[in-house]
């Protein structure tokens, strides 16, 4: 019975990457290169979950591909600031823990990425309706229907399943992309490193 359960669940994960909107994967590449280029701000967010995947890019991108490059991407993931969260959850609420982050922070032309995985997070919906006010690139990535924020988002990345593990697996792995996709196609770092000239894409100490 547990084999049986691991391969269906297998069978969803390869089934949902079989299907997944490369396009839609290309254009976010575009963007994130595009603000690169111009030094821009991306911002990030989501909740449980998806909050971690959040982060996750957020490291990769930052640490991973700045490393041996002058210029460096600059993307703050809004939902590590647990004090500044707590803060306006407590005094406003819940909903507003990321717009009212990006009042302080957020430009025309800068990047927001909002990550749910039903689409319906209100606070993240509330920060990429926000952005779209402000001029910024609002994309979000999200499962299910695509929810509310597919809907608001100007790049809606949607994994095209029901099952939350499964679209959850899934973002991490189109962040991976992301990072592979961007390394690919940017100018190769050269790093030194006792003597050799690496890739950063060697130096995996995790």
């Amino acid at each position: 019975m547990i084999k049986e359960l691991a391969r269906d669940y297998i069978a969803e994960e390869t089934r949902t990457l079989g299907q997944l909107p490369l396009e839609a994967v290309g254009r976010v590449v575009e963007v994130l290169r595009d603000a690169y280029e111009r030094e821009q701000q991306m911002f990030v967010m989501g909740n449980g979950g998806s909050a971690a995947t959040a982060s996750h890019l957020a490291c990769d991108i930052n640490k991973g591909l700045g490393l041996g490059r002058d210029k460096r991407f600059r993307m703050i993931c809004l939902n590590d600031n647990i004090p500044t969260m707590l803060a306006y959850a407590n005094d406003i609420s819940y909903r507003d823990v990321f717009v009212e982050q990006l009042r302080n922070f957020v430009r025309p032309d800068d990047v927001v990425i909002g990550i749910s995985c039903s689409g319906n997070s209100e606070n993240v919906v509330k920060a990429v309706e926000f952005a779209n006010a402000g001029g910024a690139v609002a994309i979000g990535v999200t499962g299910f229907d695509g929810g509310r924020l597919a809907k608001v988002a100007q790049i809606p990345l949607v994994v095209p399943s029901r099952d939350m593990q499964v679209i959850e697996d899934v973002h991490l792995i189109i962040c991976h992309m992301l990072f592979r996709l961007l390394e690919k196609t940017l100018d190769a770092p050269q790093l030194k490193t006792a003597g050799f000239s690496l890739a950063a894409s060697t130096l995996a100490g995790t």
